[in-house]
């Protein structure tokens, strides 16, 4: 999941300089929102910015808004509070259980600045995070994470390059008239952070962090915690423990293929960009011997991976099953490499690996990088 940030998001929201009375007289989903916030924010009047054309009736942004609260404990930061995602103003969905796509966003940004009103680049951000959600149909849940693909904070140096959800620790989840409703907390991290939480666990690395990100704040300035020696040996130890909790990871690019052979059974190749191949053996080696399938899921298809003590290649559809020994898993891990080429397996001479280069673009479509 890569969503990258629009140049042009700023454009279509204004500030409400009323507070949140461009709602719809029906907001029972809405309210429930600012009830939820109530305990925390008494009668503080949030900075709220609206969008100026609703989505419901053809405008670009999900979120109707988004509330921003300035905090200064336990640093000073701003609460950022999305309406959305969830269902505002009338039951629509089918699911009885759940408004919505059952979540709203909230952001926790540190600003030691006496500013009245917070960054821009944001709002944005949220919008950009809702748009993806809207557009592809996969909601986000607590222990997902992503790569921004760049910076988050657009046109900055920041190492923030990456976040991970996780259920707000101050709002956690609430039952709207619409269904249930969970806050889901954006938290920026490094690229180093998101490949630990990829190995072990998001929620388990997150704990580690807490005690050096309060509430789990995102600071752009801060370095990445990696480097503090205690964080990396309780993540290394726990990784060693318990593998990985990261069971998939989706794919551009995706896809394999059976090519018959005369006398011997079929060949199969398995295609994927350069880009994936770094969390291909940094994962595989954290879930199968630990008895966890891993999966690559694609566009058009899924490729999952299961230890067994013999190798096989099983097609289900438009699916792939790869059973693979111990020995045929330290050989991929060993000479697959993120560069563009073919890579048969010697232990398993009826399966092999196609590594194309991955060409990584910015919003407007250009080429910023190309990997293998």
């Amino acid at each position: 999941m890569s969503p990258s940030l629009p140049p042009n998001a700023a454009d279509t929201m204004e500030h409400d300089e009323g507070g949140n009375d461009d709602r719809n007289p029906d907001q029972a989903g809405w309210d429930a929102i600012d009830r939820a916030l109530a305990p925390l924010y008494g009668e503080q009047e949030p900075r709220h910015y609206g969008t100026l054309i609703k989505h419901a009736l053809g405008g670009p942004d999900p979120l109707d808004g988004i509330s921003a609260y300035k905090r200064e404990q336990p640093v000073p930061h701003w609460h950022f509070v999305s309406y959305g995602l969830s269902e505002l103003y009338a039951k629509e969905s089918e699911d009885p259980e759940r408004s919505g796509w059952g979540f709203e966003l909230t952001f926790r940004l540190r600003d030691d600045s006496d500013a009245s009103e917070p960054p821009v680049w944001a709002l944005n951000f949220l919008q950009n995070l809702a748009r993806y959600v809207v557009g592809s149909g996969n909601a986000f849940a607590d222990g997902h994470y992503l790569n921004a693909n760049g910076p988050i904070a657009a046109d900055s140096d920041t190492r923030i390059r990456s976040v991970a959800f996780v259920r707000d620790p101050e709002l956690g989840e609430i039952d709207s008239p619409h269904g249930k409703l969970e806050f889901l907390q954006v938290v920026g991290l490094t690229n180093e952070e998101e490949l630990a939480l990829k190995r072990w666990s998001t929620r388990k690395v997150l704990q580690a962090f807490e005690p050096h990100m309060p509430l789990w704040i995102t600071d752009l300035e801060r370095d990445s915690l990696m480097q503090e020696s205690e964080i990396a040996a309780e993540i290394a130890a726990g990784t060693a423990s318990d593998g990985s909790d990261t069971g998939f990871v989706f794919v551009d690019g995706l896809s394999w293929q059976q090519q018959a052979r005369r006398w011997r059974k079929p060949l199969t190749t398995v295609v994927l960009g350069a880009r994936q191949v770094g969390e291909l053996l940094a994962l595989l080696p954290l879930r199968l011997p630990f008895a966890k399938p891993f999966a690559l899921v694609g566009a058009e298809c899924r490729i999952e991976f299961e230890h067994a003590r013999r190798n096989a290649a099983t097609a289900d559809g438009a699916d792939l099953r790869l059973s693979l020994t111990a020995d045929t898993l330290r050989e991929l891990v060993a000479n697959l490499q993120a560069r563009e080429g073919q890579y048969p397996l010697r232990s398993f001479d009826l399966l092999s690996f196609l590594v194309r280069k991955t060409q990584i673009k910015d919003a407007e479509g250009r080429v910023v990088q190309t990997i293998g």
